[in-house]
This record gives C-alpha cells, sequence and structure tokens, in this order.
C-alpha cells in the first residue's frame, strides 16, 4: 500500500457532505498532478517568469526554457501554491490562471475539466482548504521518487474507481504483471541495452496512467543508466490520459510523445514504428460502435494495411490491438521489434478455421512472430480472476527460436497477498518473476513441467468435409448425371487433422499427402462408403495452452473408495447411537 497515496486519498475526507465518494477523484486526482509539477517548477519559476516577458514567441520561449531547466514544460503565471491563499477572495480565479498559463504541451487540466470542479469547490466553501491541504506535501522528486510518485497515482486511482464503481483494469494495470512483462520484453535484448549511449522506443496505444512504460524505462536505466528510452503512448480514457501525461511530463519525458484518443480509430503516431511495443487492452469490450470504421480502414489500405489478416468478433477488440502492434513493430531490415501484450484465454483459440480470430492466429504463426506465451496465475488483476497471458512478438527471433514458440505454465508462480485488492489476491514476488524469466531464458533446456516448446506448424490444422451417399429405398446409392453418388447431407460429417499428423513437419503445403493419410487410417475403416469433399477444405490454427500442460491424475482405487465410505458409514452410526441414548 502507498502511504503517500494514503495519506493524499485522506484529504478528500473534507469533501464529504458537497461530494459523494465517486466524486472524489475529480478533485484529488488533477489538484495531486497541479501539486507534483508546481513542487517541480518551484526552483526556477522566477528565472522563467523573466523569460516569458522577455520571449512573446511560444516556440522561442520553449527553447530558452528548455536550454535553462533541460524541461520541455513551463508555467509563466504569477501565481503557485506558494501565493494563491494570500488572496482569499480571488483564489477561484488565480488557480484558474494558474492552470491557463501552463505551456501548450500540458493539456492535462482540459481533460479533467478541472475548472468546472474549482467553481464548485468555491460554492461549497471548500477551495481554501483543499488548497491549504495540498500546499502542504512537498511532491518535489527530490522528496518524492518517481517510482513512489507512480505508487500513489495508482492507489489514488484505486480509490477512485472502487468509490465510482468502474472496471479499474480500464486505466491501470498491476505492477508486479508489468515488472514480468517488461523483464520478458527485454531479455532477448539484454545484451544490446548495455551499449553506451543506446536510443530505444517505446509504444503503449493503450497507455493507461502509463504504469507500462514507466517501469519499462526504470528497468533499461537500472540495467543502463546512460540508455535513453523514448516514451509514446495513446489512451482514449480523459482521466487516464491527463495522469500518464503529467506523469511522463513530471519525469521529464517529450510530453507531445502522449496523445489523447482512440488507438483504433484514429492511430495517433500513423507511419512511426518502434523498438518495443506493450499493452494490456480491454478484456471483451464491444468494438461495434468502432466497427464501421475499422472495416473501411481495412478496404481501404488493402493488404498491407494493420487490419489485413482479419477482424475479430465485435464483442471483444483484443485481437484488434494485437494487429496494431504486429503493425508497429520496427521492421527486421531496421533493426527488428519486439512486442509484449497481455490478454485473457480467447485469442488462443476463439473462432473456427478461416474466421477472423484463426486468420490473425494464422498470420501471425506462418510469419514466425510469436516468440513466446506465459500463462499468468489467475486472480493477478484488481478486476477480473480469469486466466490471462503475456504474449511476446519478435521479428528478428533469435536463429535457435526461429519457427518455435515457448508456451510457460507460470500459474504456479505467485505468491499470496496478505490483504485482497479487488479480485486481486496473488502477486508475483521478485522470486516468482525470475523463475518465469529463467524458464524463458533457458528455452528447450527448461523444466518441460512448466515449459514447451513447439514448431509453429504444431498449431495449424484442415478442417475436411467427409461425404457419405445419399440412398434410394433400395438402399443403393443415388448418382448424379455424371454417374457420381449424391452426399447425403444429413451424414455430412467434419474432421479436424493437425498439420503435424503422424509427425508430418509439412505444415500447410503438404496438404494433399497428410489428408489422405488421415482420411485412409482415420476415417475409411470405419465408413467405407465415404469420400473426401476437396473443395471444402480450410485452415485453422488455434493454440491449445491447457492441453500441452494437462497431466492425468488416475482416479482413487475401488479399495480406498471403499475403506472412506465404510469410515463415514461408522461415523453416522456412531452419531445415531448418541441420538438414540
Amino acid at each position: 500500500m502507498s502511504t503517500l497515496g494514503t495519506f493524499i486519498w485522506s484529504i478528500a475526507d473534507q469533501l464529504r457532505g458537497p461530494y459523494r465518494p465517486n466524486q472524489y477523484g475529480t478533485v484529488i486526482l488533477p489538484l495531486t498532478i497541479l501539486r507534483r509539477l508546481d513542487c517541480i517548477l518551484e526552483p526556477d519559476r522566477e528565472a522563467v517568469r523573466k523569460l516569458a516577458a522577455k520571449h512573446e514567441n511560444p516556440n522561442r520561449l520553449k527553447v530558452a526554457v528548455r536550454k535553462l531547466t533541460g524541461r520541455d514544460f513551463y508555467n509563466t503565471s504569477n501565481y503557485s501554491f506558494a501565493n494563491l491563499l494570500a488572496d482569499a477572495d480571488g483564489l477561484a480565479d488565480n488557480l484558474a490562471d494558474y492552470i491557463d498559463r501552463f505551456s501548450d504541451d500540458v493539456d492535462v487540466f482540459e481533460y479533467f475539466d478541472f475548472k468546472k470542479e474549482i467553481l464548485a469547490l468555491e460554492k461549497a466553501g471548500l477551495l481554501r482548504e483543499i488548497v491549504k491541504a495540498f500546499g502542504a506535501v512537498d511532491l518535489h522528486p527530490s522528496v518524492v521518487s518517481n517510482s513512489d510518485m507512480g505508487d500513489a497515482f495508482e492507489y489514488i486511482i484505486r480509490k477512485f474507481n472502487e468509490a465510482a464503481n468502474e472496471t479499474s483494469g480500464d486505466h491501470y494495470t498491476p505492477r508486479d504483471a508489468i515488472r514480468l512483462l517488461v523483464d520478458l520484453l527485454f531479455a532477448e535484448k539484454d545484451a544490446d541495452l548495455y551499449e553506451d549511449g543506446i536510443v530505444r522506443s517505446l509504444y503503449d496505444p493503450t497507455a493507461g496512467t502509463g504504469g507500462m512504460l514507466s517501469l519499462a524505462e526504470e528497468h533499461l536505466l537500472d540495467q543502463n543508466p546512460d540508455a535513453k528510452l523514448s516514451l509514446y503512448g495513446q489512451e482514449y480514457n480523459p482521466q487516464s490520459y491527463a495522469i500518464c501525461k503529467s506523469d511522463l511530463i513530471a519525469k521529464g519525458n517529450n510530453a507531445s510523445n502522449i496523445e489523447f484518443g482512440n488507438t483504433l480509430t484514429a492511430d495517433a503516431f500513423k507511419g512511426r514504428q518502434f523498438d518495443y511495443c506493450m499493452s494490456n487492452p480491454p478484456y471483451g469490450v464491444d468494438w461495434k460502435q468502432y466497427a464501421t470504421d475499422v472495416q473501411k480502414e481495412r478496404d481501404e489500405a488493402g493488404p498491407y494495411g494493420r487490419f489485413a489478416p482479419g477482424l475479430p468478433s465485435t464483442s471483444d477488440g483484443q485481437m484488434l490491438f494485437l494487429l496494431h502492434l504486429v503493425h508497429k513493430m520496427r521492421p527486421p531490415e531496421d533493426g527488428g521489434g519486439r512486442v509484449g501484450i497481455v490478454m485473457n484465454g480467447s485469442p488462443l483459440f476463439n473462432g473456427a478455421a478461416e474466421s477472423g480470430p484463426s486468420n490473425i492466429r494464422r498470420h501471425l504463426l506462418e510469419n514466425d512472430l510469436v516468440e513466446a506465451i506465459v500463462a499468468l496465475p489467475t486472480n493477478m488483476f484488481f478486476n477480473t480472476g480469469i486466466a490471462t497471458y503475456i504474449w511476446i512478438l519478435d521479428n528478428t527471433k533469435h536463429p535457435d527460436r526461429k519457427g518455435k514458440v515457448q508456451l510457460i505454465d507460470g500459474t504456479s508462480f505467485w505468491t499470496k497477498m496478505r490483504r485482497n485488492l479487488g479480485s486481486k489476491g496473488r502477486e508475483i514476488s521478485d522470486e516468482d518473476r525470475a523463475n518465469v524469466v529463467r524458464l524463458y531464458t533457458e528455452f528447450e533446456d527448461a523444466d518441460p513441467d512448466f515449459s514447451k516448446v513447439l514448431r509453429n506448424d504444431d498449431f495449424g490444422y484442415w478442417i475436411i468435409t467427409v461425404e457419405r451417399p445419399l440412398l434410394d429405398d433400395d438402399g443403393e446409392p443415388i448418382v448424379d448425371r455424371k454417374g457420381k453418388p449424391k452426399p447425403d447431407s444429413k451424414k455430412r460429417d467434419t474432421e479436424n487433422v493437425p498439420f503435424n499428423y503422424n509427425g508430418s513437419a509439412g505444415g500447410a503445403n503438404g496438404e494433399l499427402e497428410v489428408i489422405q493419410a488421415y482420411f485412409d487410417a482415420e476415417v475409411k475403416p470405419h465408413v467405407e462408403d465415404a469420400w473426401l469433399d476437396w473443395s471444402k477444405i480450410k485452415i485453422g490454427y488455434e493454440i491449445p495452452f491447457a492441453r500441452h500442460f494437462y497431466k492425468y491424475i488416475p482416479p482413487r482405487s475401488l479399495a480406498e473408495i471403499d475403506a472412506d465410505l465404510e469410515k463415514q458409514v461408522a461415523k453416522i452410526l456412531d452419531l445415531l447411537r448418541e441420538v438414540e441414548q
């Protein structure tokens, strides 16, 4: 639990009455951010004001401020928390002036609609006390580290969402899950990350409050303090966008790299590709309202568009984000890109052969993009206890990994939390995380109880249609004009034929021989008059994760069961005797 977050949230007690608990966040969140920025700006405030008087052109002022402070953002107001309370009658107007005079890239208070809250606080007679309470908290980075500030943001957001009964998972991802994702994302390229002065780019299309971006940066800087990770993100929730952007601005990142908007309908970084991409998109979220725009883009963009491989069901948009990230990977000729994305189980197997989801999996596997899939423990997220998986994609796989996919069962690597946070009752400790990462790095030498390495074509299959003849009243086949038996639709059946049937490694290209061998061995001996309709063959891909880690547990012997029953009967008889007495 964040001590700072608890303290800041306690300020909300002063709002009780005029504000309901589900409204506290609309005040506490923006004021926390404003105070953080206020503390950062304080040491250079007077010098920046002088520069503002000297440079009327905003572009020139920005250059001058960056040269003076090393920051891209600034504020030219005469007000700050240090003097806002001096003018009691003008507090609301002066606070609004303070917000208005941030540089253009600090647009976060607009997305909080904070001016409306200022007026509401003043009307309720609460503005002075709330501003005073925040002014007493020192949030300068020398006092509150970026990591601690991130923990405080996370705590405040969770409290706000609990009060508002919203889906907190839409806004942020637990830090233990992010740390595992980051470790896996960087694991294969760790050697490269130690180079002096390296510059890498990281992109999150569902940035939320910025937790993934921040922790990825921390990971890289811990290994190589001279490295630079340029962070890019897009977020559609106004408050989450405001928090994400404020947090990254405060840490010295380029604010223009965080954009507001819906990634699926308006890619803010169209034409840009990145070294690393990561995302925890919302699970099972309906995208019907965007379907027309997405379909239009797919039709217009053609075979090289981001949604070209296929479209998932409109009831679940996870795989749209998966396709989007594939499109955002830096091309192999430019050094390649890696993707880490957290999804629930449905993208592994949903959709029949040649459906949108199956075609998306086919695109990923036939282009050798899937490097590893890790099953996470259940009850890991604040808003859901369902099974979740980390997918790692790479378009420049290490030679040992080419043509292969590693499945890792990480469901047993967890530590019980002392107190549940929503649905989250488990966390991945440092030791748990190290165990999962070790399984990944050991690859084909990893413990087979927890890691399986399969070929890409192990996940492919054909659906074949088996026909049987339509019979007349005498039991004879009815034939067409060409003398061929007519099929009986009531007896029609389908079979799934795996690409690797009988050890075949031909993939989709070995169709004729493998299907015929399967039919001859598995169908014909049981139904002599059957035949294949070669025109109806379909190709499908699925990843039956649980099947590969299934362990058969034999049932107890009859003797054991009888012994247990006798014990229970004896207990019941003893109880009956006591009642009779």
